[in-house]
């Protein structure tokens, strides 16, 4: 199940919530002064496998990636950074998120799981 994780603020970055389970990291970041404005979400799934993310910005930003997690030796600690990736496993990811997110925000649940089937929708290929 998802639950939340205590989160330091970051001096100008926007306030942010963050849940994970051992599936899942969703990052839920807030409009500057009104912590009930979602302004997007990263929601990071097969975490311990080929971790993804599929981001969305109010703003329109809206993209599916692979993590590279910048981890080629032990005995460096690189920064994980987002690459291009292919196709966006929607249904395994949607059906996924729906069992592990029952404890969430009604809010942030159905958000996610709208945009989940939104960004499907928009990657399939059209004939």
């Amino acid at each position: 199940m998802l639950t939340d994780r205590p989160i330091k603020a970051v001096a100008g970055d926007l306030p942010r919530q963050w849940m994970f389970d051992d599936y899942f990291d969703l990052i839920v970041w807030y409009e500057r002064g009104d912590a009930e404005q979602i302004h997007g979400f990263q929601l990071v799934y097969d975490r311990e496998g080929n971790p993804r993310a599929l981001t969305w910005m109010r703003s329109g930003e809206f993209f599916h990636a692979a993590v590279d997690t910048g981890e080629q030796t032990p005995l460096a600690n690189r920064t994980p950074i987002l690459v291009a990736d292919g196709s966006f496993p929607s249904a395994a990811v949607s059906r996924e998120f729906l069992r592990r997110s029952e404890l969430l925000d009604h809010e942030i649940r159905e958000l996610v799981v709208a945009k989940i089937a939104e960004f499907a929708l928009r990657s399939a290929p059209h004939e």
